[in-house]
């Protein structure tokens, strides 16, 4: 079996000529195929992803993608697996290969499924090595769940109080200053503040 040689706990002697030296570490490869990984990478992602043919066949998805395709199928039609929206994009994607062959489009659509989750569904072309294969991938992804998501980091990030916290979590799931300022029991010019300064705390960052 072939090895990779790693060298650790090195130091520089040269600067110039960046030379290091220690003793090498020997790492086996991994046994896992790269097809085992790749499903493994999938199942793990946060948005749903499903790979389709070109008749609406459900080659592969992931847990994410399984649930909200059931919650997105209507209870009259037990039989379907595709839901009418994801797969009207799926159509569209299609129809423009053969509109403009050759191009990579990729084709987006956005579904209100309830007031805390607002569906983004966004269709390309699977590009493989064999051209007669020719499989869509479809992602399927929480808008608002995703929003969320960022603005946590940014709290983190730029050392947010909690009170910025509570009203950029708000803003970033769209919520204007007027929702913003009836939800969190301030005024509106109080809102503007806490978003002036958090503004203030993100330009801080960029430039320093």
């Amino acid at each position: 079996m072939r090895s990779t040689t790693l060298m650790k706990k090195y130091h520089k002697t040269s600067t110039k000529r960046n030379i290091f030296h220690g003793n090498p570490v020997k790492l086996k490869r991994s046994h896992l195929l790269p097809q085992d990984l790749l499903q493994a990478a999938i199942a793990s992602l946060v948005d749903g992803i499903l790979i389709l043919t070109t008749e609406g066949q459900i080659i592969h998805e992931n847990e994410f993608a399984r649930r909200l395709c059931e919650q997105l199928i209507p209870s009259s039609e037990p039989g379907i697996k595709l839901p009418h929206e994801v797969w009207r994009v799926c159509q569209s994607l299609i129809d423009s290969r053969e509109m403009f062959p050759g191009t990579n489009i990729c084709i987006e659509s956005e579904l209100l499924i309830s007031p805390s989750v607002k569906l983004k569904i966004r269709g390309r072309w699977l590009e493989l090595n064999n051209d007669s294969d020719k499989l869509l991938l479809v992602s399927l992804e929480d808008s608002y769940k995703s929003s969320q998501n960022i603005a946590i980091a940014d709290i983190q990030r730029y050392g947010l109080t909690k009170r910025e916290a509570e009203v950029w979590l708000l803003r970033r799931a769209s919520f204007s200053y007027q929702e913003i300022a009836n939800r969190l029991y301030i005024s509106i010019n109080t809102v503007k503040k806490h978003l002036k300064n958090i503004y203030a705390k993100q330009q801080e960052m960029a430039y320093s």
